[in-house]
């Protein structure tokens, strides 16, 4: 790839100068939308607004589901530059764009700058990766900690990394993991653990397990994680609990959660969060079979291994999300990196940019039935002013999967990879602005807009028979819950006065107040109206109705 000498420091600084504006760029445009985007929003504005950064609250009641790294994250940006959309995500967009860098880098060192600069790109523009790091969820934080620990990994196992290098780059790996553990829990030790040892079966390498220094990083894990963990279990004896058995084990081996799907579940969710680089996806796995006679450890192989047993691992599980899988897509690019890095490959790499050309041109042929999934709670109107913006996606990844065949005709094989990343990058960045056109219908902030300055701050405020995830911090209150558990069941058991448990207490509750307000269902402002409870409607959406004591 001749032209990758031409790409000195400046201009590689000032493209990243310029991939880090249109990343960081769009944070702040959109609604936050329910539930996870509402959820972890909520529980560091509550660290922040009552001081308490040790035990997470969700709408003020104690929520055990996840360990508090995220939080603290967003309540140090919160108390630093203030409650905003940006602020809110700036921890998910901050760890995706480093796992950009951190991607590159390490294959860069691991096979070469052509396959670095590529990988870079690959991730940059795969649309999963893309998406998610500009959506408030915990997912992006501990894929960029587990995928960097694997990376540090492989650097500190690697052949020619000397003793000192190589334990620097160990002790990193299992900090990585103390941090990733501190984001989302024991995946964050197990699967790393389960890639360690399946990849010592493959390479019938026995000594690899002991050559991760397993007891000085058990020590080093220990800690960064022991103190939270012992301090909220002293805190909250029922911590332990609720979150090691339930939240783990429970989780992966029951259908607890509601969130069962078939076997084949993330196969389309690989294939489509991989979008543009279909075409070099099964190339990139099969680079990782590859073997170099002239090495002890094949980091090539270590990595398809961290893809496959993460893979396995979620599509075995009782509970399923689509973002579960997004941990395997820093080592997927890298393998697409050291593939397309080879010079033969150079020669046809126009090829590799047919399935974006084909799914681009697809789906503009498909934007006009998205009308089709219209409903009373999301209407036609809404998805009509989404069409355009899904248009201008589409049409991103058409023109860049264009735009790299010819490149790729040329022989400017680098310029037909960042082309086609960057179509990638618009396409997944043009469906989620436009996502904004349903935030009517999927956020409060328009509802809580409305009433904010009108809710006196001592005035209760109920959520009755339903819970808004994000109602609560774009009112910057929390309210009190009636005849609705779900997820926050566990904390309400905990502290049962902090909960009305049926709407005849929510009643007498109501006539008792001075001044009330609460957020409902239109359909129970309906049933509460003709049973004649004092209530006047303030504002109204297709989801929501809020109303106050008259």
């Amino acid at each position: 790839m001749r032209e990758l000498s031409e790409l000195r420091r400046g201009p590689l600084l000032a493209l990243l100068l310029v991939f880090a504006l249109a990343w960081f760029g769009t944070l702040e445009q959109r609604r936050l939308i329910n539930p996870d985007e509402g959820r972890y929003a909520e529980i560091p504005r509550e660290m922040v607004a009552t001081g308490d950064w040790l035990t997470p609250r969700l709408n003020g009641i104690k929520y055990f589901e996840k360990p508090a790294l995220q939080y603290w994250a967003t309540a140090a940006a919160f108390t630093v530059f203030g409650e905003h959309h940006w602020t809110a995500r700036l921890w998910p967009a901050l760890t995706g764009f480093l796992g950009v860098l951190a991607t590159g880098l390490a294959a860069a060192k691991l096979f070469g700058p052509q396959a670095g600069l590529i990988a870079g790109a690959v991730l940059a523009g795969t649309v999963l990766w893309n998406v998610l790091g500009h959506v408030n969820t915990l997912d992006m934080g501990v894929s960029f900690f587990l995928a960097s620990a694997v990376f540090a990994l492989c650097l500190g196992q690697r052949d020619d990394a000397n003793p000192g290098e190589s334990r620097r780059w160990q002790d990193a790996a299992w900090v990585l993991l103390a941090l990733a553990v501190l984001s989302k829990g024991l995946i964050g030790l197990v699967l790393p653990a389960a890639t360690v040892v399946a990849y010592a079966v493959w390479q019938r390498d026995s000594g690899f397990i002991l050559r991760i220094r397993p007891l000085r990083g058990l020590l080093i894990l220990l800690a960064i994680t022991a103190p939270w963990f012992v301090a909220v279990s002293l805190a909250n004896p029922e911590f332990a609990h609720f979150f090691f058995i339930h939240e783990h084990f429970e989780r992966f081996l029951t259908k607890a959660h509601g969130r069962y799907q078939p076997l084949w579940y993330f196969i389309p969710i690989l294939l489509v969060g991989m979008l543009p680089w279909l075409g070099s996806l099964l190339q990139g796995l099969a680079a990782g079979f590859r073997t170099d006679a002239g090495r002890r450890f094949q980091p090539q192989r270590f990595l398809l291994v961290w893809a496959v047993v993460v893979f396995a691992f979620f599509s075995v599980s009782s509970s399923k999300l689509a973002s579960y899988i997004l941990p395997i897509f820093p080592a997927l690019a890298a393998l697409i990196g050291l593939h397309l890095a080879g010079r033969a490959v150079s020669r046809r790499i126009q090829w590799h940019a047919l399935p974006a050309v084909i799914v681009g041109g697809a789906c503009l042929l498909l934007v006009p039935y998205v009308t089709r999934f219209a409903s009373d709670l999301v209407p036609a109107a809404l998805y009509q002013a989404y069409q355009p913006w899904l248009y201008a996606a589409a049409a991103a990844l058409l023109l860049g999967g264009i735009t790299a065949f010819w490149l790729g005709r040329q022989g400017r094989s680098v310029a037909a990879v960042f082309a086609l990343a960057c179509g990638g990058f618009a396409f997944g960045q043009g469906f989620l602005l436009g996502h904004d056109s349903l935030g009517a219908a999927n956020s409060a902030h328009d509802v809580a807009a409305a009433i904010r300055s009108q809710v006196p701050h001592d005035a209760p405020f109920f959520s009755v028979d339903t819970y808004d995830q994000s109602l609560q911090f774009y009112l910057q209150r929390t309210t009190t819950m009636v005849a609705y558990r779900d997820e926050l069941g566990f904390g309400i058991d905990q502290e049962p006065q902090k909960f009305i448990p049926d709407l005849a207490g929510f009643e007498r509750a109501w006539k008792a107040a001075p001044v009330a307000w609460a957020l409902m269902s239109p359909a129970t402002w309906q049933d509460l109206n003709k049973k004649g409870l004092p209530m006047t409607e303030v504002v109204r959406d297709t989801r929501r109705v809020i109303v106050r004591k008259p």
